[in-house]
């Protein structure tokens, strides 16, 4: 570990002790989610000629349609739609939400305001930009309570004969709050059924894959939706996203994706399938080492007097570690040195841009093989106050460790720490 300082690798090497408790419980749930795809596989018979391609219409591609099962066994579905045309998380996201939502309908997010990217998806009315407002959807959130909890008396209070659609986000986004448990998601889809027993439960999956052993639509979720970039590509399944749920919102949501009538029946593969397939068999190990990385992230900077959320001590439901920062000079540093550890354009020094869909300038680690995997170690955050990085991903442990220390020497080097 030459380069680094004697106090910055004893941080580190005291924090990897520590954490130890904590990376056996890892390694359980990644044997749970292991096996649990393995079966899945083994169930629907997957076999190498399900990886050929497809062209044109692509009808009967048994390698898509296996896929598809595959996909709604592993998430506890009734159904699944997974494809490479999805070009990302919001991408899938807003397919699901057009698809179940009709003018006049409501759609009420009870978990705050979303992640920015969804904010012009969701846009007001007579924006001319096709957005949901536009559309005649109407739109109401419920603020969470300081404490990051869900505000029951508001949301009650919000939920209307014409509410179709609760969303749920589960990650933080890019809030210091912790993000929302399978089991949390389970104790609020009991609520808002017994208010209003037909609502749709949609819930925004992002980062969340394979970090428990339930997925959200095994406690009750009408629908979820995810990037394949992000934890179940496994770091190889080079662009796309699923959603999962029961199948009348599924086939809504490929209705959306191709034309009414259509649906999911076509749609070339274009040479992804294998990726797609073994990415998802990857992906609970790849998790696994991407959150032991960030249970060491929380310790080492929690030794170099940072404060982390959440703490590494503390049951993880999604691959983010938020990290506070006390200006911004100490996060333009981080997230540089991120970059730094990254072994493709570790040359690059990332500077904060205006990036489309985010309301802020945005800084961005991002030396990945897949342009945008966040399963592989990444970190960005908005340049405002108050100054936290989110830090996620890692295709291997060791990889995360080098981020670290090299994040941290670049902090120590600018006088910093």
């Amino acid at each position: 570990m030459a380069g680094f300082t004697e106090q910055i690798k004893s941080w580190l090497s005291e924090a990897e002790e520590q954490v130890q408790p904590r990376f056996k419980i890892v390694d359980s749930i990644v044997d749970h989610n292991q096996w649990k795809v393995i079966e899945a596989f083994q169930k629907h018979q997957v076999s190498d000629f399900h990886f050929a391609g497809s062209t044109g219409y692509a009808y009967n591609d048994r390698g898509r349609e296996v896929l598809d099962l595959v996909y709604a066994d592993v998430f506890g579905a009734e159904a699944a739609l997974v494809r490479p045309h999805f070009a990302s998380g919001t991408h899938t996201i807003a397919t699901a939400l057009f698809g179940v939502l009709r003018p006049g309908d409501e759609l009420l997010y009870i978990t705050g305001r979303p992640y920015d990217t969804l904010h012009k998806v969701i846009g007001y009315p007579g924006d001319g930009t096709g957005s949901l407002q536009d559309f005649g959807i109407r739109y109401q959130e419920a603020a969470l309570q300081e404490d990051g909890s869900i505000d029951w008396k508001k949301v009650e209070a919000l939920i209307q004969p014409t509410t179709k659609v609760i969303g749920i986000q589960r990650s933080r986004g890019y809030d210091w709050r912790s993000s929302f448990t399978v089991q949390d998601i389970k104790e609020m889809i009991k609520r808002v059924k017994q208010i209003k027993p037909d609502v749709i439960v949609f819930v925004d999956n992002c980062y969340g894959e394979f970090t428990e052993e339930h997925e959200p639509t095994q406690v009750g979720a009408d629908l979820i939706a995810g990037s394949l970039i992000k934890n179940p590509g496994g770091g190889i399944a080079e662009t796309g996203g699923y959603i999962c749920g029961k199948a009348a919102y599924v086939e809504l949501a490929a209705y959306r994706l191709t034309a009414p009538g259509i649906g999911g029946e076509v749609g070339a593969m274009l040479g992804t399938t294998r990726g797609i397939y073994q990415g998802l068999f990857l992906a609970p190990t790849l998790v696994g080492q991407a959150i032991k990385g960030s249970i060491l992230a929380a310790a080492v900077f929690e030794k170099s007097g940072f404060e982390s959320k959440p703490a590494w001590h503390e049951a993880r439901t999604d691959l983010i570690q938020a990290i506070s920062f006390s200006s911004a000079e100490h996060l333009i540093a981080f997230v540089q040195g991120i970059q730094r550890a990254a072994a493709v354009d570790g040359h690059v020094v990332p500077e904060a841009w205006d990036m489309p869909g985010y309301e802020h300038p945005v800084i961005m680690a991002a030396g990945t093989f897949i342009q945008g995997g966040s399963l592989e170690l990444s970190a960005d955050a908005p340049i405002r106050e108050p100054y936290i990085a989110y830090m996620q991903g890692g295709l291997t442990y060791s990889h995360v460790k080098f981020g670290l220390l090299t994040a941290l020497q670049t902090m120590k080097d600018r006088n910093l720490l």
